[in-house]
């Protein structure tokens, strides 16, 4: 009866401490405080040294649950992420999950030996253990600060968040046996041993990802079983990867990745269930992690160790970062954001559990240590990555709008969907947003009657309509039903560039310093080179001191945009575009003939 007693009173704890995990991160995202750290807190003040008082030393324990955790989170950085988003950036994002790791881990490795008196495989012990950035992290905050970076710098961090936990890990294990036995391990033997990681990962995880798409496709479940088979088959190609002597992240990142990109049945409700699965596993890992720590014995570690993290945010990691992406183009503002963002999560603390389990001597040092260097990074870098993407100029989209969109599923086929939208107060749909080709109204909902598009005629606020639409581009039709600031000023007192219209004609005309990247680029040709096929109506390129704001879609490609100030923020702010719109059509008008007479291109009209 008292074992009984005892698995109540956890399970009471447990829900009561996820609960408040969740109320935490509503009053975390009002403040912008960064949720992973006020979840490691919680847990921090439920243990031994806290009000909870709870005692958790067990790191095996510690190290399921994070590998769990971990496993469904990558599965879901995989899930979300588009096979176009390695174009250009592939070659990078490995440069810096591979060499990069290395780089990161020998440089703080070796001040780790001088900052905590260690002998200097230990103290690259140390550095191996903090070297790779959290996916977690990464995808998490991405996401929760609503930080929309320019295409190639976005890619390039989730691909290396994504993939350098494996080099990390076989670090991490090369040197715990360096320590434990210096003389037993030879650089062929750990060649092979990173060779086989790597294959083992990537052939598990590519065949599960195609047996599981298959499986989804091919079998019919009850409702309500596809996103649990989803999860389970993702822990499933996890954990039979590192049983295999593979790498377990690296498969359940591909396994992911490859059913993201195929057509799935129930892929809708597969995704919101992961979000609310991805969330729990967050919360679930940070408290056990932060139960596991005793600030007490942290204290004593506190300066070396805050030394240390110093040392890798300012210098260890800019200069791996800025050795591996100078070969490959990268300016300073991205080199240097990529280097601010890498952010130290989940993977270092249990990573840091290892040598315990080992029975390493000096155990407890790797433990705190890194412990410590991921709360500075997850405050420091954590508070500040969306103030730095807008501080460099790299942030290309403000955070999207809360969209109330219902999908449905159609029983049959796996290539269009029913989507449901409101229709929202000044939205673009309201002020002659153009639908784009592959979208087709089905039907509309007004006061409760159900009309025919014909029947219904324009749309009106409170409308509810319903479209079908390919699942894979279901996400590019929410700006058209959102609240947009300006909206409803598109077209109206403001001069609109046809899509064709080149951005250096627009920024000659007003005066503006046309970016390097943009240069002899058309404004439909600059959106796509900073959005790929992600742009949206209300997405906006920045051409200081005012943005190039897209007003219009067609066939995926910006059709229409104007010139926006950031003087109040309005289209045509100050009234400057209405004064001067009369003199664009002219201007534009007198390139084309100039060009023409030079027996170029037309120039576009508008």
């Amino acid at each position: 009866m008292e074992s009984l007693a005892f698995s109540n009173v956890a399970l009471l704890f447990g829900a009561v401490f996820v609960v408040l995990g969740i109320a935490t991160s509503l009053v975390a995202s009002r403040f912008g405080a960064p949720l992973l750290f006020l979840f490691l807190c919680l847990g921090m003040l439920a243990g031994q040294d806290g009000p909870g008082g709870i005692v958790f030393n067990d790191y095996r324990i510690a190290y399921i649950v994070g590998s769990l955790a971990l496993a469904v989170i990558l599965f879901d950085g995989g899930l979300r992420t588009r096979f176009s988003s390695f174009r250009g950036v592939l070659a990078p994002a490995l440069m810096l999950s591979t060499i990069g790791v290395v780089l990161t881990a020998g440089i703080t490795g070796a001040v780790a030996t001088l900052i905590l008196d260690l002998r200097l495989v230990e103290g690259l012990l140390v550095g191996a253990i903090v070297a790779s950035t959290d996916a977690a992290a990464v995808f998490f905050l991405m996401r929760s600060k609503g930080v929309q970076l320019r295409r190639r710098v976005a890619n390039a961090i989730e691909i290396e968040s994504a993939t350098n936990d494996p080099v990390a890990v076989f670090l991490t294990l090369v040197l715990v046996e360096l320590v434990l036995a210096p003389q037993a391990t030879g650089w062929v033997e750990v060649s092979l041993i990173l060779g086989q990681q790597a294959l083992v990962g990537t052939a598990i995880g590519v065949t599960g990802g195609l047996a599981l798409a298959a499986t989804l496709n091919r079998v019919t479940l009850p409702q309500g079983l596809h996103p649990l088979l989803v999860v389970a088959a993702a822990v499933l190609i996890f954990a039979l990867a590192s049983v295999l002597q593979g790498s377990g992240f690296l498969a359940a990142y591909l396994a992911g990745l490859i059913l993201g990109n195929r057509p799935v049945r129930a892929f809708p409700t597969i995704l919101s269930f992961h979000d609310a699965t991805t969330w729990l596993s967050q919360i679930v890992m940070f408290l056990v992690l932060g139960l596991l720590v005793t600030p007490s014995t942290l204290v004593a570690y506190a300066l070396p160790a805050m030394l240390l993290a110093v040392f890798l945010i300012v210098v260890g990691r800019p200069v791996a970062v800025w050795l591996c992406l100078t070969p490959f183009g990268f300016s300073r503002r991205e080199k240097t954001f990529v280097s601010w963002v890498g952010l130290r999560g989940a993977v270092s603390i249990f990573l840091a559990a290892i040598p315990t389990l080992a029975s390493l001597p000096n155990a407890e040092t790797y433990f705190n240590v890194a412990f410590f260097v991921v709360l500075v990074s997850l405050l420091v870098q954590g508070w500040t990555v969306a103030w730095a993407a807008g501080r460099l100029g790299l942030k290309v989209r403000e955070a999207g709008p809360e969209i109330k969109r219902l999908e449905i599923d159609l029983p049959g086929q796996i290539e269009l969907e029913l989507v449901g939208y409101p229709v929202a107060p000044s939205s673009p749909v309201l002020a002659g947003a153009v639908f784009p080709s592959w979208m087709r109204t089905v039907m509309i909902v007004r006061g409760g009657e159900v009309l025919t598009p014909e029947a219904a005629g324009d749309l009106a606020v409170g409308d509810y309509v319903y479209v079908l639409a390919p699942p894979a581009r279901v996400a590019r039709l929410d700006r058209l039903f959102a609240t947009l600031d300006g909206a409803s000023a598109f077209g109206v007192g403001t001069f609109s560039f046809g899509g064709d219209a080149a951005i250096e004609d627009v920024c000659t005309l007003y005066g503006l310093h046309v970016p390097a990247d943009l240069k002899g680029l058309t404004v439909a040709e600059g959106f796509a080179e900073r959005f790929e096929d992600r742009v949206d109506i209300g997405d906006r390129i920045a051409i200081e001191p005012a943005f190039l704001l897209a007003t219009a879609i067609r066939d995926d490609q910006v059709a229409k945009a104007v010139v926006e100030f950031e003087e109040d923020g309005r289209v045509g702010a100050g009234g400057l575009v209405g004064r001067i719109g009369g003199k664009v059509r002219g201007f534009l008008v007198e390139r084309r003939a100039a060009r023409n007479a030079e027996g170029g291109s037309e120039a576009p009209t508008g």
